[in-house]
């Protein structure tokens, strides 16, 4: 009776929670602290969004229950934006479900497709739902390596060759949590093929769709042809909008893996509150001029932060996408790893970051810094950073030059 749970016990500890509770204690005792550790957007949600959540909250008919689903609009609206944005024909019936955000939709996938023992194909780094969402579920889990030293195709080829049994799923987050890494039609494609051919489901991430800064839009792996054979796609209303605690998002894709879902959803929850899906509906269908001031906002606050950086002697690559910066630790702190350098970085310049660790051991040596204050706050965040890093020794004798780079990349 006194020991931890089965499903407890699979669960390692909270690798933020250190940082975290620094944090606390520091703000506590009254001391400003810049935090760009959890991605939390920080701006409103659009006025016409909110307008739309305050009109239907006033019918009274609203506050009933509503559909596990999602309301037939919102649904519809999803189906909409698939076709406007990726020329992907969606049937709001059967392919498509509105989720409690991406988060809740992947757990509760998992939940769904996954047998105790099955096999699911995660990247390391990742975004943590990716992984415990399927281990939860009573999976194991095959870390595929990601980055630019790491060859994907070769890794998930090796990882299927010795898994059994053979694996049932693979998790793809691209434009990606944490590292920030795109990729094209082809790197879907050529994972369709694969996985098609080994009986493997695909489930894409796709929640930073629309937090694009340089090149083409991000796709949708549900461009490729066939791939709603085996394949379906979360995404989310958060960053896109800037409805974080909204909590609403949705799953689009292969008709089994979405009645599975909507069948675990159906005896969980009763969807989202009807006025947040009505407003959700306004947003999909409405203006979009909002979507690109967001996505500017985010740019600039990147090369604010990427080129203060430099200029500090701490040269971190510029993102393409999402709202954060994948940045190496300086090598001076390589020794002591991410967890004591985002420690170190919380205590002295009082900027708070998220430990490479804390993503999985191939995050090891990073640090996820958030694009979530305004360019004032983050040019603080810099200068504090630059005295702690001088103090700590970083030479930033070539702080002119890769301050150039930085804003010309």
């Amino acid at each position: 009776m006194d020991g931890e749970f089965h499903r407890i016990r699979r669960l390692p500890p909270y690798l933020f929670a250190e940082v975290n509770a620094m944090k606390a204690r520091a703000r506590a005792a009254g001391q400003d602290i810049i935090d760009l550790g959890m991605g939390n957007p920080d701006m409103p949600t659009p006025p016409h969004i909110v307008e739309k959540m305050i009109e239907a909250v006033q019918n009274p008919r609203t506050h009933r229950y509503s559909s596990s689903r999602g309301i037939g609009g919102l649904r519809r609206a999803i189906a909409a934006y698939y076709g406007r944005r990726f020329g992907v024909d969606v049937d709001p019936e059967t392919e498509t479900i509105v989720t409690l955000g991406s988060k809740e939709g992947l757990a509760n996938l998992a939940q769904a497709i996954t047998a105790p023992g099955d096999v699911i194909l995660v990247p390391n780094p990742s975004y943590p739902i990716h992984t415990f969402g399927f281990i939860i579920a009573g999976a194991s889990i095959r870390h595929l390596p990601v980055g630019p030293d790491h060859d994907f195709m070769e890794s998930l080829e090796r990882a299927v060759r010795h898994s059994v049994p053979t694996p049932s799923a693979i998790v793809l987050n691209y434009p990606a949590n944490p590292t920030t890494e795109v990729v094209d039609l082809d790197f879907y494609g050529a994972i369709i093929d694969f996985c098609r051919g080994h009986g493997i489901y695909v489930v894409s991430d796709l929640a930073y769709a629309e937090i694009y800064f340089d090149g083409n839009p991000p796709p949708s792996i549900l461009q490729v042809p066939g791939a709603k054979d085996i394949a379906v796609e979360f995404t989310s209303l958060s960053k896109t909008y800037s409805m974080p605690g909204w909590r609403i998002g949705f799953a689009t894709g292969n008709r089994r893996l979405i009645t599975a879902l909507a069948r675990v959803k159906s005896y969980l929850d009763y969807g989202a509150f009807t006025p947040i899906q009505v407003a959700a509906t306004a947003a999909l269908n409405g203006p979009q001029d909002c979507v690109e001031q967001i996505r500017a906002t985010y740019r600039a606050r990147r090369d604010v932060l990427v080129s203060g950086l430099a200029a500090s002697g701490w040269d971190v690559p510029s993102p393409q996408a999402t709202m954060f910066v994948w940045a190496p630790i300086p090598p001076v702190f390589a020794e002591a790893g991410s967890l004591e350098f985002s420690k170190l970085l919380l205590q002295e310049a009082k900027v708070a970051v998220a430990p490479g660790i804390g993503f999985g051991e191939y995050g090891e040596g990073h640090v996820r810094i958030a694009l979530v204050e305004n360019e004032q706050r983050i040019r603080q965040a810099v200068r504090n950073t630059r005295k702690f890093l001088a103090a700590s020794g970083v030479n930033a004798a070539a702080a002119g030059r890769g301050a150039s780079k930085a804003i010309a990349s």
